[in-house]
């Protein structure tokens, strides 16, 4: 039998790699912090041991399962079961389901990994709460826009002072923890306090309860905008690689356009939500400009980051849900991270010592690593360029902007065959393929396959991509000689220079090099 693999409350399952996999779910998950879409077959954003939770496959205790991945669907339910609400997905690429795993295999997991599945002790783990370090499961920068136009008036924006308090002290704001502030719309949006201003929720509150109503027109758009250029500076407070969120609250409606602002934030890595409360009635939604504006301005339209309060009244029973929502980090699909913030271009090698079926296998390591990362219009990018003596480009940055058609790409890469240049063919890519996007945001990595020694310099035209802001991985097969390859890759060499004797030994680098990616995308975050 297949023996298990060991997970965590928070593995997805689009984080598991098989199509039928047998894995052991911890005990003791904490059930409020599942995020689970759907009802028997789940969305695979959803917490595997969630998804078995709620489908009654396994209890809090924790045991195995058997995940079995199906295709994407359109309008995942909410149900709420075994003590898990799962929430509404109006589509997703790829799905699963949950069955009883197996009990041997089951056991063979525990001899395996212990470090993940706790001993049980029959008592309840006690959860130690560290009060100025927060909730560490929920690290997220995070600013309330509030709404203080004359919408909505000083007696509702004295309780939606209320509710934001709430929700704020629900967090569990701490150092390690979340981390808020507070942006008042109107006229003209208002920075009230920044991230770094205050680390307890007892702070927090008593500063929410001095902020004063402003009044003016709701110019949410220029609010929304302002805040995700200025408020998240490194020296206002935001933290490296933590999720940067926005909870636009909105009475009514705005007075001006979210859409152009929606776009600014996505260009920023920020997760906009919006909580409306009192949606326009038919009536009044004559005088709204754009009756779509929630969807313009949230992250995606997806459902999930939108949220409809009917009154400001009785709001109490609505913290908890916006508090799951802004405590799960895989959804916060704005956030810039090393997988949709990267382009990475592969300068492939197609001399004749290679061959047709080891050409075939050079392909293929190229496609599981394009594979990894999210390729669209506003995320990563990837381009192809294949060399013998004369280099030809296969398809630039901008030629596919989705993940099929990229792979697709690759896989209709015919082999040219001929001698060797690699010098020449990095200052080609460094020029005609970088060149156009290197003012873009994203971080730029140039990955070289080769497998022999090149007929000319490699040195100069590598220091001259390096230079270019490019960073350089060396992968050398077979005949591929160790000096060139680390002539070749950006500092620490050790760590961008890699080599296999075989051609089927490129597989197993595959996620160290996404690792690599991984690791100097956060490295040049400030």
């Amino acid at each position: 039998s297949l023996a298990s693999t060991a997970i965590t409350c928070f593995t997805r399952g689009l984080d598991l790699r098989r199509g039928t996999e047998d894995v052991l779910c911890p005990a003791n998950c904490p059930l409020w912090q599942f995020y689970v879409f759907g009802d028997g077959v789940y969305a695979s954003l959803s917490s595997v041991c969630g998804a078995a939770i709620h489908s009654g496959v396994i209890t809090n205790a924790g045991g195995a399962v058997r995940v079995k991945t199906l295709p994407g669907q359109e309008n995942y339910p909410a149900v709420n079961a075994n003590g898990i609400q799962s929430q509404v997905l109006s589509r997703w690429a790829s799905s699963f389901s949950v069955t009883a795993g197996t009990k041997s295999t089951a056991l063979e997991a525990v001899g395996r990994s212990v470090s993940t599945a706790r001993p049980s002790t029959g008592k309840r783990p006690k959860k130690t709460l560290d009060k100025k370090a927060g909730n560490k499961d929920c690290k997220a920068d995070i600013a309330f826009l509030i709404d203080g136009s004359y919408n909505i008036g000083q007696r509702r924006f004295n309780l939606q002072k209320n509710f934001v308090g709430k929700v704020a002290v629900m967090l569990g704001i701490g150092t390690d923890g979340p981390h808020v502030g507070v942006v008042q719309a109107s006229e003209h949006p208002k920075i009230e306090f920044y991230l770094k201003n205050f680390t307890a929720a007892k702070e927090v509150l008593f500063a929410i309860k001095e902020l004063g109503f402003r009044g003016g027109n709701s110019n949410t758009g220029k609010a929304l905008k302002y805040t995700a250029q200025k408020f998240f500076s490194l020296e206002n407070g935001a933290r490296k690689g933590i999720p940067k969120i926005i909870v636009v609250f909105l009475d009514g409606w705005p007075s001006d356009d979210l859409e152009e602002a929606g776009i600014v934030a996505r260009e920023f890595g920020v997760n906009v939500f919006i909580v409306s409360v009192a949606k326009p009635t038919t009536e009044e939604l004559g005088m709204v400009q754009d009756i779509g504006f929630v969807d313009k301005a949230v992250c995606r339209n997806n459902g999930f980051f939108s949220y409809q309060m009917p009154t400001w009244f009785g709001t109490t029973k609505y913290v908890k849900p916006l508090v799951q929502k802004l405590c799960s980090h895989e959804q916060m699909l704005c956030s810039k991270t090393c997988y949709n913030s990267v382009n990475i271009g592969f300068l492939i090698d197609g001399s004749s010592s290679i061959g047709e079926s080891n050409f075939l296998l050079v392909l293929e390591f190229v496609s599981n690593v394009a594979k990894a990362f999210e390729i669209s219009d506003i995320g990563s990018k990837v381009a192809a360029v294949q060399f013998t003596y004369d280099q030809r480009p296969e398809f630039g940055f901008t030629d596919h902007v989705t993940k099929e058609k990229v792979l697709s790409a690759i896989r209709n890469i015919s082999y040219m065959s001929g001698g060797t240049a690699t010098g020449d063919a990095i200052s080609f890519t460094t020029k005609n393929v970088f060149g156009p996007v290197k003012d873009g945001p994203n971080k730029n990595f140039l990955i070289v396959l080769t497998d022999g020694q090149s007929y000319d310099d490699v040195r100069g035209p590598a220091a001259a991509a390096q230079k270019a802001g490019i960073t350089v991985f060396s992968v050398g097969i077979a005949w591929a000689p160790l000096d060139d390859l680390k002539d070749m890759a950006s500092e620490p060499r050790e760590s961008h220079t890699f080599f296999t004797r075989e051609f089927t030994g490129l597989e197993q680098m595959v996620p160290d090099i996404i690792r690599g990616i991984c690791k100097d995308y956060l490295d040049s975050k400030q």
